[in-house]
């Protein structure tokens, strides 16, 4: 094969794609051919770096040690075996260079643009680092790495997609994490067989443990200081290229009441705070659920006075207390997509329009009561203190709603325990999903709902798969 033949090869493998970039020139002496997607290499460093030395020297043999000893770039040249995987080595972002008869090299020279390190939307923090992870790899494991500086800190890529070819990076401490976990997790992601992984939660989906649960089974964080410390408790992280979310392995509920800035700050005002969050959610899932069962089958147990003003403010309202919660759930839910849909400034004019006006209009109208929207108003803002959670809990809430609205608190309480039976048999890569409660591991609620002190806390978790307990020694006081 010649230049003019690889390069109309490549033309045709490429569909004359308009960013495939075509370089004549030569190698040692010899005709050469340089390809590349237009746009995602260092132009400037390939001409000054490697095609300048490489055209005027002569020498009998071309092969990566003569390539490398040449070129003034640091990356280096690897031999290449046939024309397919000339042409996927293109596709993955490397520049191929062509020598006559037959030799393929690939260099990787990757220069594309990146969204710069800032804080992540969705974790804003008072007190902490402010660093938060981007789409690329490569500044991502950088970033973990910059926090666990040391050799146990074990990272290896795999590839995954059929046309994607998404790098996805495992990472764990080879002193801390349970190698069984480890070589799971691998096994699952080498199995995954799919066209494309265009983010980080095609992976967690594909090598969850109950794909079909209703709870995520994967924590799914933004900032390297919390990935860092999972890390330093057992578990698995697992970075794909393209995604700022990076996934932790094996994911516990209690995780979801948990802040990166708890451990910012004094244990006991963490330990309020996880309270505070755990009402708040009890109270986003129940409450609606306890409005209509009040109402609709025990309206004995109101007191009478409030049973007085409920009465009062229902009056005239053409919906029975179930078929008015819907109402006003469903309400919810579409000012809330359409919130998130809209623009940034025009969400927000239509989130004080939706709540304020439209409620308040609804009321007066006679066609909501004012009790029916103060109780979903507050389930509302209580769902998103765990944010993490709202979908799972906002689906809860629906059904609580209904099996209120079918039996009472008989209902309620059904629900409850439906629950917790379905909670508590939930595993999650070998692990209980509701530990420390269930099972009870008495030494790991230092940190679950309450925080201790950090000195308190000199072992790591037992309810992780890890095989080393000691996180550190007492001493200096």
């Amino acid at each position: 094969m010649n230049v003019d033949q690889a390069k109309k090869a490549l033309s045709e493998g490429f569909g004359d794609s308009l960013d495939l970039a075509i370089v004549e020139s030569t190698v040692c002496g010899r005709c050469a051919l340089y390809a590349f997607v237009d746009g995602m290499s260092d132009r400037v460093l390939l001409e000054q770096g490697i095609m300048q030395p490489l055209v005027g020297r002569e020498d009998p043999v071309v092969d990566e040690r003569t390539l490398n000893r040449i070129t003034y770039s640091s990356a280096q040249f690897n031999r290449v075996e046939n024309f397919d995987e000339a042409q996927t080595s293109i596709a993955e972002g490397n520049i191929l260079l062509f020598v006559e008869p037959d030799l393929f090299f690939e260099v990787n020279l990757a220069k594309y643009p990146k969204r710069a390190i800032m804080e992540p939307p969705t974790a804003t923090v008072l007190k902490g680092p402010r660093e938060g992870f981007v789409e690329d790899l490569a500044q991502n494991t950088t970033l973990l790495r910059r926090r666990l500086r040391d050799r146990s800190l074990i990272i290896r890529e795999r590839k995954v997609g059929r046309l994607s070819h998404t790098r996805v990076a495992i990472c764990w401490l080879s002193t801390v994490a349970d190698e069984r976990v480890v070589d799971e997790i691998t096994r699952r992601i080498e199995a995954i067989d799919i066209d494309a992984v265009l983010d980080s939660s095609y992976v967690g989906q594909l090598i969850e443990d109950n794909p079909h649960s209703l709870f995520t089974q994967y924590g799914s964080q933004e900032k390297p200081d919390i990935v860092a410390a999972k890390l330093l408790e057992g578990r698995v992280a697992v970075i794909v290229d393209g995604s700022p979310m990076v996934l932790t392995f094996p994911c516990l509920f209690i995780e979801g009441f948990q802040d990166s800035e708890d451990y910012y700050r004094k244990s006991k005002r963490t330990t309020l705070l996880r309270m505070v969050r755990l009402i708040c959610v009890a109270m986003s899932v129940l409450l609606p659920a306890l409005y209509v069962a009040m109402q609709e089958y025990h309206y004995q147990l109101l007191p009478l006075k409030f049973l007085i003003t409920v009465i009062k403010a229902t009056n005239g309202v053409p919906f029975n207390p179930t078929t008015e919660m819907f109402v006003v759930l469903l309400l919810f839910e579409v000012l809330n997509e359409a919130s998130v849909r809209m623009p940034k400034y025009v969400g927000m004019a239509l989130s004080i329009v939706g709540a304020i006006v439209l409620g308040e209009t609804a009321v007066n109208a006679g066609l909501l009561s004012s009790p029916a929207v103060l109780v979903m108003a507050l389930s509302a803002i209580g769902m998103y203190t765990t944010p993490n959670n709202a979908g799972p809990f906002s689906i809860m809430r629906l059904v609580f709603l209904l099996f209120a609205s079918l039996l009472g608190l008989v209902g309620v309480i059904t629900a409850v325990s439906v629950f917790v039976c379905y909670t508590v048999t939930m595993t999650n890569y070998g692990t209980d999903y509701v530990a420390p409660i269930a099972p009870l591991v008495a030494g790991d609620l230092k940190d679950s709902l309450i925080k201790a002190p950090i000195e308190d806390m000199e072992e790591r978790p037992y309810s992780l798969p890890n095989k080393n307990r000691r996180r550190f020694k007492k001493g200096g006081k």
